[in-house]
Order: C-alpha cells, then structure tokens, then sequence
C-alpha cells in the first residue's frame, strides 16, 4: 500500500487526520505527509509545533513524539526542525536559544 493509499484512508478532505494508524508502515506514510508542514532549514518552537500539527489532529503530543522518534523531526532545548534541514557545521546557529 503506497503513501497515497494510506492518505486517503487516514486523511478527510479537510487535510485533517481523522486517525493516527497503529501500524508503523502506515503511521510512517502520515507522518512523512505531515512533516511536509514543516519549512526545511527553519526552528521551530515547542508551541508552534504543537499549533502547526493540531491543524491536522487534536492529539499532537503523540504526532511531535512520532516524528521525533522516526528521525522525521529533531529536538533540541526545546527547539525542533525538520532533520537533515538545518546543516550540521559543529556549532550551534547564532538564532539558538540560550541554555
């Protein structure tokens, strides 16, 4: 079953999730559809993450945990971005937020 086999079962016509699916192959298919909410290379505060995936579904503590457990999303301090989004040049960028 494809990405867009799953999207169609799990997503209205809304664009809202109408449930997160219990198989991880399926779960994968949502959770790279609704990464794509996320720009690449920007951070994200906590409560913007939660406001940008309650768009999709009410349950978006369980949504930021999967992305960040699939490697989809990353989290630091409290900061989260798409992974492979933000380079990796062994320094914090200077818009990091203190310790």
């Amino acid at each position: 079953m494809g990405d867009d086999r799953v999207l169609e079962n799990f997503v209205d016509n809304a664009g809202r999730l109408t449930a997160i699916p219990v198989q991880h192959k399926k779960r994968l298919a949502v959770l790279r559809w609704l990464v794509e909410d996320f720009q690449p290379g920007r951070l994200y505060p906590e409560s913007e993450v939660n406001r940008i995936i309650t768009r999709r579904h009410p349950d978006f503590a369980a949504l930021r945990r999967h992305l960040v457990d699939e490697e989809l999303m990353q989290r630091r301090r409290g900061v989260y971005w798409r992974t492979g989004s933000v380079p990796n040049v062994g320094f914090d960028p200077p818009s990091w937020p203190d310790r």
